[in-house]
């Protein structure tokens, strides 16, 4: 598994460098320089005024990144809407599904909607640009066609349908599902996801612990041409299948906040060391 770079290893953000320098002019010789200000600054003062400098960098600054929350808390209500079918190149599907869910319970809405909120709060702390495909875990769609066209639209630098797959309980494992070439718009940005799908493939088995998938894909890769949000999409673009809720102990963890943390931790450090490289 190729080593993330340093970077990408803190939970949430970097932590800025204190600043500051030498004094300038008026020092008799022999003497010091007087401090500036921020010298003069207890460490935990001179780290926030490194923060709120204005010229700090971050390292996803100028990178836009398009986050799908699989599915949406709604969907259950207007089958009409999502049933309706759409054309994604290479066959016609529903406009969207519902999802699957936990056995007591737990919808892969809910779930994707908490990783995803929480995987954009920590690109956005370390630079980028983030929109979603939906605004909250309440509405309706959007169809799968219009969630390409989101990450289309904003010219993005990597995009990130977020899932978590219903299979036997005794599956276990996650996998990262990456276009195939259609003749279609996907075709130019292909060599581009799969590197990103390799990026957070290893992030995900470092930062969360889990297994690659027992019972899809080759070492938590699987290849696909039947996907609207891949076929369609002009942007690097990738799904993430974060485990089996209907294994037990997979179950157990998704419905954990601070393991859906570590999921969002992982998933930004994969897609930072897939921009950075």
């Amino acid at each position: 598994m190729r080593a993330l770079p340093a970077s990408v290893l803190a939970v949430c953000g970097l932590i800025a460098s204190a600043c500051g320098g030498t004094g300038s002019g008026g020092a008799a010789a022999g003497q010091a320089a007087p401090a500036t200000a921020v010298q003069q600054q207890a460490p935990a003062q001179r780290q926030a005024t490194a923060k709120d400098g204005a010229s700090e960098s971050k390292p996803l600054d100028g990178k836009v990144v398009v986050i799908d929350p699989g599915h949406n808390g709604g969907n259950r209500r207007d089958p009409a809407a999502v049933n309706r079918k759409v054309n994604v190149l290479t066959k016609w599907k529903p406009c969207d599904t519902t999802g699957t869910a936990t056995n007591n319970g737990y919808s892969e809405a809910a779930f994707t909607w908490d990783v995803s909120t929480r995987l954009a709060k920590i690109l956005k702390s370390r630079g980028a640009t983030v929109k979603l495909t939906r605004d909250s875990n309440d509405g309706v769609g959007p169809c799968i066609t219009e969630r390409a066209a989101i990450g289309n639209k904003a010219n993005a630098d990597a995009a990130i349908s977020v899932h978590a797959d219903g299979s036997a309980p005794g599956n276990r494992g996650f996998h990262v599902i990456i276009p195939k070439k259609i003749n279609g718009p996907v075709d130019k940005v292909v060599g581009k996801s799969d590197r990103l799908g390799l990026a957070v493939r290893d992030a995900f088995a470092k930062g969360t612990g889990l297994p690659y998938s027992t019972y899809i894909g080759r070492d938590a890769l699987s290849y696909r041409n039947d996907l609207g949000g891949l076929n369609l999409s002009t942007v690097p673009k990738i799904f993430i299948e974060s485990g089996n809720m209907r294994n037990a102990v997979e179950a157990a963890k998704f419905q954990d906040p601070k393991f859906r943390q570590r999921i969002a931790v992982a998933l930004a450090n994969g897609l930072q060391h897939y921009l950075e490289a």
